[in-house]
Parts: C-alpha cells; sequence; structure tokens
C-alpha cells in the first residue's frame, strides 16, 4: 500500500509540473535541517550530523518523496525525541524503513546483495547507498561513472570475512587511486568479473591467499614483466610453498601504484619491507648515506643490482660472475663516477690483474663445463655487498684493516703485507709505486728493442744466406 501511495505522489508531482521543486513539507523540513550546526547526540557520545544539502537531496532518486514517507514518526506538529545506544543502532532501524518499498526478494536479484543478505546481521542499506542522496544505479540519473558507483561502499571500513577467522579490509582512498598510475581505468579493469550488476561473493582462507589471488589481475596488462617474474627466486620460492614471497601488489602496491623509477628513495623501502638486515646494511653504506641524506640519484639501490622483476638467486655462480659487469654500469662511466672525482680505472684495473683475466677466462670456457676449484675474487669480496663503506676518509682504514681477512678466504697463508703487494685499483706512477711504474716503463722500452732485434737478425741471417748460395 505504502509503494502505491509513493508511485501515486510522484505521478502527482510529474502531472502538477511540482518535481522540478521541492514540497511545502520539505521546504518546512528544510528551514531547520538545511542549517548546518544540528547535531544528533547518541546514549554513547557519539554524534551525527543532520545537516542536509537541498541540493542533493533535489538530486536524488527519492526527491519526489516526501519527508514523513520516510520518517513516518514525524510531521508538522509532531517531532519527538528519540534515543539510540549508538550510530550502529539508528542506521540499523533506519534501514528497516528502506524494506518497506525494497523487500528481500526483490534486492536479492542483484548478487552484490547476496553477501550482504546472508551475513546473519541485519544490513545497513545507507553504508553504500547513503541516505538523501540515493542515486540510480542504471538507467536515467544514474552514476555516471564506475567509481562512483563502486566507492560508494568502498570509500567504507569495508571489510570481508575470511575462513581463518581474520577480517579483510576493502576500503579504497580515492585520492591515492586517483594520484596513482592506473587513475584513468575503470575499475572493472583489474577487478574483471565485477559490475553493477554482478559483484561475485570470493572466500578466502586467508588474508595471504586475497593478496595472490589479487596479484594475478597484473599480468592481463603486464604480461612481459609477468613472464620474467617466473625466472626469479621469488618465485621459485613461490612454487615451493612458501606463500610470502613477495608478488606484484607487495612491491607496487594495489589502488596507490606509483610511478616507477621516478623516486629512487621509495624503490629501496620496497625491498626493506622483506630484507630489513639488509636494507639497514644498505643505508650506513657509502651509496645510502648518498641517497639518503643527500638525495643523490646516481647511486645504485637494490634493483640496480638485482633488477625489479628476473631478481636471481644472489648466491648462484652465474650472478656472482656478472657482478664486475653490474659495477661497471656505474663505475664503468665517466659521466656518473667523474662527478664526484672518481676514476673508471677501477673496471680497467680489475679485468687486466689476475682475478679479472682469470674469470674471463672461465666465462670463456663456461661452455665446456668448467668449473674454478675455488671463488674467483669479484668486486663484493674485497668492498663487500651492501655495506660498502668509502675508501677515503676515516672509513679507509677499516676497509684496508678488514682487506687481509678478505686475502685469506682463498690464500690462508696470507700476511699482513699480503694487500700491499697488490696496487688496489691505482695506476703506477712517480708518486705512487715509483719502482713498478720505472719497471714498466723499462719493460716498454726494452721489450719493443728485443723484438726488433729478433726481426732484424732474421732478416740478416736470410740476407746471409742468399749471398752465399
Amino acid at each position: 500500500m505504502l509503494i502505491l501511495l509513493s508511485l501515486l505522489f510522484v505521478a502527482s508531482g510529474v502531472a502538477a509540473g511540482t518535481t522540478d521543486r521541492l514540497s511545502e513539507e520539505q521546504e518546512r523540513c528544510l528551514e531547520c535541517h538545511a542549517k548546518p550546526g544540528i547535531i544528533k547526540v547518541f546514549q554513547n557520545n557519539e554524534s551525527l550530523d543532520a545537516f542536509l544539502d537541498p541540493n542533493t537531496f533535489h538530486a536524488s532518486v527519492h526527491h519526489a518523496l516526501a519527508c514523513t514517507s520516510c520518517h513516518t514518526d514525524f510531521s508538522g506538529g509532531l517531532h519527538p525525541e528519540r534515543q539510540f545506544k549508538s550510530i550502529e543502532q539508528y542506521r540499523i532501524k533506519s534501514s528497516l524503513i528502506c524494506r518497506r518499498c525494497h523487500a528481500d526478494d526483490q534486492i536479492s536479484k542483484h548478487t552484490v546483495h547476496t553477501g550482504v543478505l546472508n551475513t546473519g546481521k541485519p544490513p545497513v542499506c545507507t553504508n553504500c547507498h547513503g541516505s538523501h542522496g540515493i542515486v540510480r544505479i542504471s538507467g536515467k540519473g544514474a552514476f555516471t561513472n564506475e567509481e562512483q558507483y563502486c566507492m560508494k561502499c568502498h570509500n567504507r571500513p569495508v571489510t570481508m570475512h575470511l575462513k581463518n577467522g581474520e577480517r579483510q579490509a576493502l576500503v579504497v582512498n580515492t585520492l591515492s587511486l586517483k594520484m596513482s598510475v592506473h587513475g584513468k581505468l575503470s575499475c572493472s579493469d583489474c577487478h574483471f568479473g565485477f559490475s553493477s550488476e554482478e559483484h561475485p561473493e570470493r572466500m578466502f582462507r586467508t588474508g595471504r591467499d586475497f593478496s595472490l589471488a589479487s596479484s594475478e589481475s597484473c599480468r592481463r596488462c603486464h604480461f612481459d614483466k609477468y613472464t620474467k617474474t617466473l625466472e626469479s627466486i621469488h618465485y621459485t620460492m613461490l612454487s615451493q610453498g612458501k606463500l610470502n614471497a613477495p608478488v606484484c601488489t607487495d612491491c607496487h602496491g594495489s589502488h596507490e601504484v606509483a610511478p616507477v623509477g621516478k623516486e629512487r628513495t621509495a624503490s629501496a623501502k620496497r625491498c626493506q619491507r622483506c630484507h630489513a638486515q639488509e636494507y639497514d646494511k644498505y643505508a650506513k653504506s657509502v651509496h645510502g648515506k648518498a641517497l639518503f641524506n643527500d638525495h643523490n640519484q646516481d647511486v645504485p639501490v637494490c634493483a640496480d643490482c638485482h633488477t625489479a622483476h628476473t631478481i636471481e638467486d644472489p648466491f648462484s655462480l652465474d650472478y656472482r660472475e656478472r657482478i664486475p659487469e653490474m659495477c661497471s654500469n656505474c663505475h664503468g662511466k665517466t659521466e656518473i663516477v667523474g662527478k664526484y672525482g672518481l676514476s673508471t680505472n677501477v673496471v680497467k684495473t680489475y679485468l687486466s690483474d689476475f682475478h679479472g683475466i682469470t674469470l674471463g677466462l672461465y666465462k670463456m670456457q663456461k661452455g665446456a663445463g668448467a668449473k674454478p676449484r675455488k671463488p674467483i675474487a669479484v668486486c663484493t669480496d674485497c668492498h663487500g655487498t651492501h655495506g660498502i663503506s668509502s675508501v677515503r676518509g676515516s672509513d679507509a682504514a677499516v676497509v684496508k684493516s678488514n682487506l687481509l681477512k678478505r686475502c685469506q678466504k682463498c690464500h690462508p697463508d696470507a700476511n699482513e703485507h699480503f694487500p700491499d703487494a697488490w696496487l688496489s685499483h691505482y695506476e703506477p706512477s712517480l708518486k705512487r709505486s715509483p719502482f713498478v711504474f720505472i719497471a714498466g716503463f723499462v719493460y716498454q722500452l726494452f721489450i719493443p728493442l728485443i723484438v726488433i732485434g729478433f726481426v732484424l737478425q732474421i732478416l740478416l741471417h736470410i740476407w746471409r744466406d742468399a749471398v752465399n748460395r
């Protein structure tokens, strides 16, 4: 009967041409409720703002209804003072008004309502649809885009019940979403299968299962990056049942995905979530101090050495052999290290000494199955990995004291003078290692003379034989 009366009220409003303006009853109620400052206080000291924006109400789907159609206890001469324990109790009782027109069999036709009706708790309609600003979900006057529709629920503290008894938060920060790289995408572009008509209920055992399932959406657009992760140590761990191994959303986030590469500090901090000890060492290193203290964007971060998606086991022989190549990406480029008074000789001198030449030979013979009896020394063996110290200033003494210990790993008989036999990465000169420089200079003169003498002797011997014949 109430539905019929409401429809007759709307029809009469249309016939009279009054749907574009408020009724006398609505205007009378808005004389108070259109003024900010009306507050309803509940018994638990929670409060609710009773202010109503006339424009918002006039644009709603219920704008043609009389106020007393929903607020049946009130009238022009009757305004009872009602008591409620909390906002939740008030909203539950108010939602019962909605059920007078929208019965269970009607709203259950939409799958989006199925989970709400089957929770065993009274549904609170206003949590999703609002109260006085209700908008159609389809047809004329409906939401203009998916975001408006979805955010009616997901801008509130919505949670999903998991099988282990936990709750998974499903609230979305609208501002973060708009600022993300996916800000122009529609919700259904990632949440495939969800719409205003379809909202399937999914059950997960734990929050981690939910995260793993959600990350699978990324490969629909980023399949090239996804295939690279299949070769990484993280995917290997995941396939072995170690579900805490990171996936796309663990590193990039979900609704707040930021552009990668622009802020290298944020890139390093992502790895901190799982690799806290390595991150702490890096933060105290010469690279970390330059990044965090000086905001230097030239220094390497985690992804520069370990890559972003094809993250390899750092203890593997293949990874170890590529370390000099990784370091040369910065220390072999004058345009980078030249800014800080560093030389590219560090790469050239390593490749030309015993360790570098031996490593190069083994890499050339790798196809024949040749492997070194002991790991060949690379950059990290002397300088460390995450806690690299500066070779200048007060840190230089620390580096030198640790160098002998590193040499003794492969050369157990090395004494305190053993590291001094190596020129490090310096080229000999009259100021630094003058005897080595003079010896090298003599050899540069002597060897060509010897070669020329041998060639001359051979030519004279040939000439003599020809003359004697």
